[in-house]
Order: C-alpha cells, then structure tokens, then sequence
C-alpha cells in the first residue's frame, strides 16, 4: 500500500498543454495519470472555437472496457472548455483519446494514456 501511495503522489499530474491556439484546434488534459481502482478521472478537452466544429468525441479505453462520451459543438460559438468525468473505472491502462469533428470529418485527435491500479478489497 506504501508503494502504491508513493507511486500515486508521483505521479498526480495533469497529463497535456493548457493552452490552445491557432495551430492546435484541440487540447487534453487527463488527471490523475495514476488512480486507486474503482478509478475516477477527469478529462478536461478545450477546443479551439472555429465554424468548422460539429463535435466532439471522447473515448476512455483499455483492453477490457470501454466508456464513451461525445456533444455537439455549434461551430465557435460553444464554450471552448469542456469537461469528462469517469467513475468507477476497472483497474487497467486506459488510451483516453479526444477527437475533434468537422464538417469534413475529423480535425484533430489527441491522446492520453492513464493507469487505474487494483488496490486490496477493489474488484
């Protein structure tokens, strides 16, 4: 449990840029990169605004489970920040990946690995 902790304090960091600007159309931020299981993240995706947003796609995926979420952008006339949360999580590496969707298909895809980490007493 004492490694866990150390390993879990070491690596509480939010995971990607802060900023957007004109040559990135889309950011991620994922935290913790390291969670007790059941695992909860939060998934922060900021979109740069443009007429040319239709959506946006966030998947949280590890070799055994999936969760999926996706809304609808109103070209730049939708907040630039918007916010993920997943609970409950099974332990395993997660691919959290966000993509960004234009009227001429997809724009931008990011992508950020966390770990959930089985703890004793988790399923």
């Amino acid at each position: 449990m004492r490694q866990f902790a150390m390993l879990l304090a070491a690596a509480y960091v939010v995971v990607g840029p802060a900023t957007v600007d004109a040559t990135q159309p889309l950011t991620l931020q994922v935290s913790p990169a390291v969670s007790p299981a059941p695992g909860f993240i939060s998934v922060r995706a900021t979109v740069e605004p443009s007429e040319d947003n239709l959506s946006l796609q966030i998947v949280a995926q590890s070799a055994e489970f999936i969760r999926t979420s996706s809304v609808d952008i109103d070209g730049s006339h939708t907040p630039r920040m918007n916010v993920f949360e997943y609970r409950n999580l099974p332990s395993g590496v997660y691919d959290v990946s966000a993509t960004l969707v234009g009227t001429q298909g997809p724009r931008a895809t990011v992508t950020r690995t966390v770990q959930v980490v089985r703890t004793p007493g988790a399923r």
